[in-house]
């Protein structure tokens, strides 16, 4: 097999595409569905596991392939296709009314990603702005104008008033970059910029950024799923002859590693899970409906209460009467062990959520190749600052020109 270093973009993403069709019976599957584990061939050593185990492997995305690799086919070849290569970067200070305002994590990861960024003389367009942070940092370092997109009008304003308080060469348009033409924001010579837009609004700048020839790109994608159709369509040629017709649930998947979550919203996370699928038990035995059936998403202070009153909200919202004499601590326990299930299913779709992230972020990368661009993969900081680290930066070629 080629080495990773060698390999194309074209190279790497077959390669990826094709590992991931071999084994998507071990991804492409919704965990809820099952009652007992799908995987004949991995049932015993995934009920050896203990809970923490579980998680543990979880939280590790190397464990987790090492751990995996014996039972899988080919899952060893999995950590060399998703290796991206990291950002030569050197984190620069800046002073303290810049980083005003913005949460200490959230502050590190713009300035790994500023720090990332190719030198840039360009006026830049900063796509989905918000407040404008990530803009302002460029415009303290240098950037002629920045030009700032935002869809919610009192964050453009507070993201002027910053700006002219600041004295930055910055301004704000307020504009729904879904619906509204955004056409005339676009130029050649520019430096568009889109730090975790989600799904259809980067596809949308990059889009237009094709279309307008602008000279350079950087984006990081977040939230592929969302402001897109069910079906995912594919952006490149070869991710639109691709045979694996991703959902929403399988988009899902790819923001599925997380930093580790405090331990109470962990637990109430683990008891949402036992929750939900001991409702679903008592809901199947009125109904006599085998499939499993999701309720809408619901304040996380109705797990603080009990089982049964969270059963009584839960059939309410699905025009169900709950019998009197109805055994909830049964239904409870049927629950519990659900969630052993769903949580081992979990674990091995978790193998390959960060192959469903680079598959999809190297069809945004072959596209821009498509339009004439040439095209890195880089991630611009450490997985605990943010999972969502991955960065294309593109550069209009002269001879597309």
């Amino acid at each position: 097999m080629i080495s990773l270093p060698t390999m194309t973009l074209t190279e790497q993403f077959t390669a990826l595409n094709s590992l991931l069709i071999t084994t998507r019976k071990y991804w492409q599957c919704t965990a809820f569905d099952f009652d007992v584990l799908p995987w004949p061939e991995l049932a015993s050593v995934l009920h050896n596991l203990t809970d923490i185990e579980v998680g543990q492997l979880d939280a590790d995305q190397h464990q987790l392939y090492r751990f995996f690799a014996p039972y899988i086919s080919q899952l060893q070849q999995l950590p060399i296709l998703c290796e991206l290569q990291g950002a030569n970067t050197t984190r620069k200070t800046y002073p303290f009314w810049i980083s005003n305002g913005i949460k200490g994590r959230k502050f590190t990861q713009l300035q790994d990603f500023v720090s990332a960024l190719p030198d840039s003389t360009e006026p830049v367009l900063e796509w989905c702005a918000g407040k404008g942070h990530l803009g302002r940092m460029l415009a303290f370092n240098g950037a002629p104008n920045v030009h700032s997109i935002e869809l919610q009008p009192h964050l453009c304003e507070q993201g002027q008033n910053s700006a002219k308080q600041q004295g930055l060469a910055m301004h704000f348009s307020q504009a729904n970059v879904l619906t509204d033409n955004t056409d005339a924001v676009f130029s050649e010579n520019m430096h568009g910029v889109a730090l975790h837009a989600c799904g259809g609004l980067h596809q949308q700048f990059m889009r237009q950024a094709c279309k307008a020839k602008t000279k350079k790109i950087s984006l990081s994608p977040c939230c592929y799923h969302l402001f897109t159709d069910n079906q995912y369509q594919a952006m490149s040629e070869l991710a639109a002859n691709s045979e694996l017709n991703l959902s929403h649930r399988d988009l899902k998947l790819a923001l599925q590693e997380t930093v580790t979550a405090p331990t109470r919203v962990d637990k109430v996370r683990k008891t949402e899970v036992e929750w939900r699928l001991g409702f679903d038990a008592l809901r199947k035995s009125i109904t006599d409906e085998q499939c499993y059936v999701s309720v809408p998403s619901v304040g996380k202070a109705i797990f603080s209460q009990s089982f049964a009153s969270f059963c009584a909200w839960a059939a309410d919202k699905k025009a169900i009467k709950i019998p009197q004499d109805t055994d909830y601590e049964k239904f409870l326990k049927i629950g519990q062990a659900g969630k052993k299930v769903t949580e081992r299913v979990e674990l091995v779709r978790h193998v390959f959520r960060r192959a469903i992230e680079v598959w999809l972020v190297l069809d945004r990368a072959l596209y821009l190749q498509q339009q004439g661009y040439q095209v890195q993969i880089k991630t611009f900081c450490e997985k605990q600052l943010t999972p969502r680290n991955i960065l294309i930066l593109a550069n209009l070629s002269s001879s597309t020109n």
